[in-house]
């Protein structure tokens, strides 16, 4: 007999024991679900019982007039003498439906759950599997505020619908919405998504080093084009980071959670400012624009491209105030020049800046905050956290820049690294690596940047719902 192939990870006694705990678990669940579904089988069986001796006990009671049929009005085309016959009048067409058109949400129990992969803002993210025919999804089961009595929110409702009318190979797939056993309750309803192995942001941190520049092309490539199928069909993100873009073993990139996600027309509505996570807004969000267009998500992806070269954060401010501050730091500070319409926005005006003779604060620090990035790169980064949210280019634009056809050129998909996946709860055992940098190490080269001798003496003042900043 041939014995049992082992993992390509390292196995030891703690795997075997969590191994044998989890076979545990999954028995006892088994059992547990089955037991429930022998008392559900029992009670159907005894209200059976009940309906028929109380139909044996009163026989007329079932026995009414038949209930009325509606009747259908014949074609305007039917002969309306008196003296028609009843073979001359046509019969009257029916109205057909294709059949499933009106069919019910298969049940939760259809799957299994394995484990649990995350909390969301707008759901919990689970791994599971198919009991028919064994394929893994990820089961995502929306929040719903029990305060609400309004029912489904609005963001879960948006969220099937984009993801129903999306298809995309960067954008993560919707296979079927099921629901609980409990129908009458709202808040067992689960989206059933393709399961992603990795999520970028995870990678990221635990990556003992960076991507290589050809990866960083594959994976921006693939970013560009989801974002450019969503803005082609009218859709915002509206919450695009690392912790949002999915990384499957084949090197594909997906991007997921459309909690955020509406659609939008041109011009765009009057949307709400309170979108996207604080590291990733806009500047022109943080000023309080009512009205924005997809150069928002564009400011995310630019976001993201830095976050990739440096596997930390971007811009990490503390409150609105302090991630104004470190945009300006990187990306100079607003002139009339750089952002002509910046001081009409409502949160601008209250704004003190340096004065004009403060040259080194007016200018963008790209360059020096990223120096083995190409000419091409800082080109592309500087334009995707343009100020301006009119200079940045569209993601259509983005694909065709000069950065993606310079060497080293993007890697294929089928060769990007693999990586064990916390979703799936692999384990790898990973050796000391002598020459690896520390996390949060430096690179050798770049220095720390003084901004001192800009911003120092900030005054930061609350006032109502928007604030104000001072930079002496």
């Amino acid at each position: 007999m041939a014995s049992k192939l082992k993992s390509r990870w390292a196995d030891d006694e703690e795997d075997a024991a969590l191994e044998a705990q989890l076979k545990r678990e999954r028995e006892e669940k088994k059992r547990l679900k089955a037991e429930k579904a022998r008392k559900l089988e029992a009670e159907k069986q005894a209200r059976d019982a009940a309906t028929a001796a109380a139909t044996q006990q009163h026989p007329d009671s079932t026995n009414g007039p038949p209930a009325k049929r509606r009747k259908l009005s014949p074609d305007r085309e039917a002969p309306r003498t008196a003296g028609a016959s009843a073979e001359s009048i046509p019969v009257p067409k029916l109205l057909r439906f294709e059949g499933g058109a009106f069919d019910r949400c298969r049940s939760v129990e259809n799957y299994d759950k394995l484990n649990d992969i995350e909390e969301g803002a707008y759901g919990w993210v689970s791994r599971a599997r198919e009991l028919a025919t064994g394929k893994v999804v990820a089961l995502k089961r929306l929040k719903i505020d029990p305060k609400d009595r309004g029912g489904l929110p609005v963001t879960g409702l948006r969220e099937i619908q984009i993801l129903k009318d999306c298809d995309h190979r960067n954008v993560v797939k919707l296979q079927e919405v099921v629901v609980g056993e409990d129908t009458d309750r709202i808040e067992n309803i689960f989206l059933v998504l393709e399961f992603v192995e990795h999520d970028l942001k995870s990678i990221l941190e635990d990556m003992p080093e960076p991507f290589l520049a050809s990866e960083i092309k594959t994976l921006l490539q693939q970013l560009a084009a989801g974002v450019a199928y969503l803005h082609d069909n009218w859709i915002l993100h509206r919450d695009l980071k690392t912790s949002n873009l999915l990384l499957n073993n084949r090197g594909q990139l997906k991007i997921a959670d459309f909690g955020m996600a509406r659609y939008v027309g041109d011009p765009p509505p009057k949307l709400t400012q309170l979108v996207v996570t604080l590291w990733y807004r806009s500047p022109e969000l943080l000023l309080g624009a009512a009205r924005y267009t997809s150069a928002i998500d564009m400011w995310s992806v630019g976001c993201i491209f830095g976050e990739l070269l440096t596997r930390e954060p971007l811009l990490q401010g503390r409150n609105e105030v302090d991630q104004l501050t470190k945009i300006f730091e990187l990306c100079g500070v607003p002139t009339e020049d750089s952002w002509p319409s910046f001081r009409r926005l409502p949160n601008a005006r209250g704004l003190r800046l340096p004065p004009k003779s403060s040259s080194s604060s007016s200018g963008s620090l790209v360059r020096a905050r990223f120096p083995l990035l190409t000419s091409a790169g800082v080109s592309l980064l500087n334009g995707l956290l343009a100020l301006d949210p009119e200079r940045r280019p569209s993601a259509r634009d983005m694909l065709a820049h000069d950065y993606f056809r310079q060497d080293p050129k993007p890697k294929q998909e089928a060769m990007f690294p693999t990586f064990p996946s916390k979703a799936g709860q692999e384990r790898r055992r990973r050796r000391e690596t002598p020459n690896a940098p520390a996390r949060g190490q430096a690179p050798a080269g770049l220095g720390v940047v003084d901004f001192s001798g800009i911003f120092s003496g900030r005054e930061r003042e609350e006032r109502g719902g928007g604030f104000s900043l001072r930079m002496v």
